[in-house]
């Protein structure tokens, strides 16, 4: 009996030990089989990993037209979104002559984790995320003077970015999709404290599972499409890597700071900004181009915040303007023989 029970105990302490870091970057994503070939990765995508100093490593994924590249395009995408979500965009974009990064922000998407569990989305701040677009546009990419670099940034990645741009980062032009900036409330001084005493990787309240019968983005009210407004969802599905729970304390606090932060520094952008806005309430984001030297904002009639999973009567619009700007920030001009 003695026997048994010692291989017993050594058999789970081997487990254990082969059990996979929960908190490891994850590159190779399963395509969803319920998907639509528009939603499937570009052809000839390739993943890779960028560390911004000693921050854990963010992953981002790269696609090239098959004709000399136009312009690079840097997408940041909002909170919960991995890479996956955009591959529909970063085929459009791929079409029309633009190599298309898409970067997974800090702490959720197949990004290293900072704290287990995976799913929560926690980082101690916005830090890390402005410190890897530094890090893709400087050490990836790096400056070709032919190609203008850009930024689209979508939902609170427009705060990611603006702190990139705002603290040293050059960029030909910032494309801002449905910007968010956190919202005032009682709870960020509660929040702040809980990260000064240690407590930041603990979930905000309100955190809720994933489960595969939860809410897709039509009824999160972000988009009018079925198809689209179930995509995240369908990678999430068939990649549990990329389930997301619920943000840390720590996130949330960062979040707040860094919108602050993008707000009070806006006037030191001084490259052209395209502001691409839903259809309601939109007058602080407005307020916040007016603070901006080069900024033109375009509300897009009947569209709800994720602009670019939207029905294709919202959609194309948006996505015209896009690569209106990419195209008309370009030295080699329109792409032969693309849209």
């Amino acid at each position: 009996m003695a026997r048994a029970l010692l291989a017993a105990l050594a058999f789970l302490l081997a487990a254990c030990g082969r059990a996979p870091d929960a908190r490891a970057p994850f590159l190779e994503s399963r395509t969803p089989p319920s998907l639509a070939g528009r939603f499937y990765p570009p052809e000839g995508w390739a993943w890779g990993l960028v560390r911004p100093g000693d921050f854990p490593a963010q992953r981002y994924g790269v696609g090239s037209p098959p004709i000399v590249p136009r312009a690079e395009v840097l997408i940041v995408p909002g909170y919960g979104e991995s890479a996956e979500t955009w591959f529909e965009t970063a085929n459009d974009l791929i079409a029309r002559g633009a190599t298309v990064w898409v970067l997974d922000r800090a702490g959720q998407g197949g990004s290293e984790r900072f704290a287990a569990p995976r799913d929560v989305v926690h980082a101690p701040s916005f830090a890390p995320d402005a410190a890897a677009i530094r890090a893709v546009r400087e050490v990836v990419i790096r400056a070709r003077p032919e190609r203008p670099f850009l930024i689209l940034a979508s939902a609170d990645g427009a705060v990611a970015a603006m702190r990139a741009l705002e603290t040293g980062l050059a960029a030909d032009g910032l494309i801002l999709s449905a910007p968010r900036l956190a919202p005032p409330g009682p709870a960020a001084p509660l929040q702040a404290l809980a990260v000064r005493v240690g407590l930041g990787h603990l979930p905000a309240p309100g955190r809720r599972r994933w489960t595969r019968n939860g809410p897709d983005g039509v009824a999160l009210g972000l988009t009018h499409d079925r198809g689209r407004g179930g995509v995240t969802d369908a990678w999430r599905l068939a990649n549990p890597d990329l389930r997301v729970s619920g943000p840390s304390l720590a996130w949330t606090a960062g979040y707040a700071a860094a919108s602050r932060a993008a707000v009070r520094d806006a006037p030191a952008l001084r490259m052209p900004v395209l502001m691409l806005l839903p259809d309601s309430g939109q007058a602080p984001l407005q307020a916040l181009c007016r603070r901006l030297p080069k900024c033109e904002s375009r509300t897009i009639a009947g569209a709800r915040p994720a602009l670019h999973l939207e029905q294709d009567s919202a959609r194309k619009v948006w996505l015209e303007a896009v690569a209106g700007r990419i195209r008309s920030l370009s030295p080699l001009g329109p792409a032969p023989g693309f849209p």
